[in-house]
């Protein structure tokens, strides 16, 4: 498919900061089963951006606010080229050995109710592959989506034991999961193109890649209990969310802040078709 995204984060201060920091993964790379046809991002005041890459391959840029303003939006559009390749990843231009992601983080750690999944999953299946297709599989089933109940703070081990949480949360789960059970895997984030029509959302995805000997990194999406598709855009990676988050920063003063987001991602072809038509 082509798709097209259109992701806007914007925030509106009660004072002026006097100045803003923020580190932007927003960039994704072009590498088997996704090709990047044109990309760009833009910041609606004036301000720095240095590009970069960080520790994971992904590609960032530092932006720089040195003036006091009431809004910041920072936006990025483009249309990226997608084939289904199953789940598999592979030809990452920039990458690090499997082991790296055998490494629990906070957010991440396995505790009670993630083992209990852990030696649930080794009595359904054998074999790597089984296991995180049923893993895939029975937190879809399990896990409750519900987007008023979790936080970016909140841990898999918290979600897990609540039986609720968003795609950042299924993520964090499947990912300690198969930690505990030694399987390298990592976060990723990224978009999603609702095949039901509903285009416009409020948050990007996030889903999780697991190594398997034989085929390597292997996505699966355990919110919708599938390996990834050609609906699927791959942005950023890391061990949680933390290492993967589309934006985060700082500021000197600016008082209470107000947060939007708005993600539009449409199959490009159509997208197209609508706009003659009308």
């Amino acid at each position: 498919m082509r798709l097209s995204v259109h992701y806007t984060t914007a925030y509106h201060y009660s004072e002026p900061p006097r100045r803003i920091i923020q580190l932007l993964r927003m960039v994704p790379a072009t590498f088997a089963g996704q090709t990047v046809l044109d990309w760009r991002v833009n910041v609606d005041c004036d301000a720095r951006l240095r590009k970069a890459r960080d520790g994971y391959g992904n590609a960032t840029h530092m932006l720089y606010v040195d003036r006091p303003v009431e809004s910041l939006a920072i936006s990025v559009e483009g249309s990226v080229l997608t084939d289904d390749k199953a789940g598999l990843v592979q030809g990452l231009p920039h990458d690090l050995p499997p082991p790296v992601f055998l490494r629990s983080t906070p957010l991440t750690k396995a505790g009670p109710a993630v083992e209990r999944i852990a030696e649930a999953t080794v009595q359904s299946a054998a074999g790597t592959l089984d296991r995180l297709h049923a893993l895939a599989a029975n937190l879809h089933r399990d896990i409750r989506f519900d987007t008023e109940v979790t936080s970016i703070d909140t841990s898999a081990e918290q979600a897990c034991a609540a039986g609720h949480g968003v795609c950042q949360d299924f993520a964090h789960i499947f990912i300690a999961v198969a930690r505990r059970l030694g399987i390298p895997s990592r976060y990723v984030s990224g978009h999603l193109f609702r095949r039901d029509g509903r285009h416009v959302q409020e948050a990007g995805h996030a889903w999780g890649e697991a190594w398997v000997d034989d085929l390597g990194w292997t996505a699966f999406d355990p919110l919708n209990g599938i390996c990834t598709d050609d609906a699927y855009v791959r942005v950023a990676c890391g061990l949680d969310y933390r290492d993967a988050a589309p934006v985060a920063g700082a500021r000197s003063g600016g008082g209470d802040e107000e947060l939007r987001v708005e993600v539009r991602v449409s199959e490009a072809a159509r997208q197209a078709q609508a706009q003659s038509q009308s």
